[in-house]
């Protein structure tokens, strides 16, 4: 991607591109390359997701202590 997309741009995009894939109307070279784009795209979304995962992973309790909590569970 040329820029640094926030999530919710990326998953638009994504949303636009299945929504295209779904209509049929893609030549096959066309469909191959939007897939392409929508992989990319599912690689910026999962990043930006544990990012934020990790992030709210810490959780400062009253006394101050990080805690940190499987998010795997």
């Amino acid at each position: 991607m040329e820029q640094e997309l926030s999530f919710e741009e990326s998953l638009e995009k994504l949303e636009d591109i299945v929504n295209k894939l779904e209509n049929g109307n893609v030549p096959l070279d066309d469909a191959i390359d939007e897939f392409k784009k929508a992989m990319d795209l599912v690689k910026i979304c999962n990043k930006k997701l544990e990012v934020a995962e990790e992030s709210i992973a810490k959780i400062v309790q009253d006394n101050g202590e990080l805690i940190e909590f499987n998010t795997n569970e």
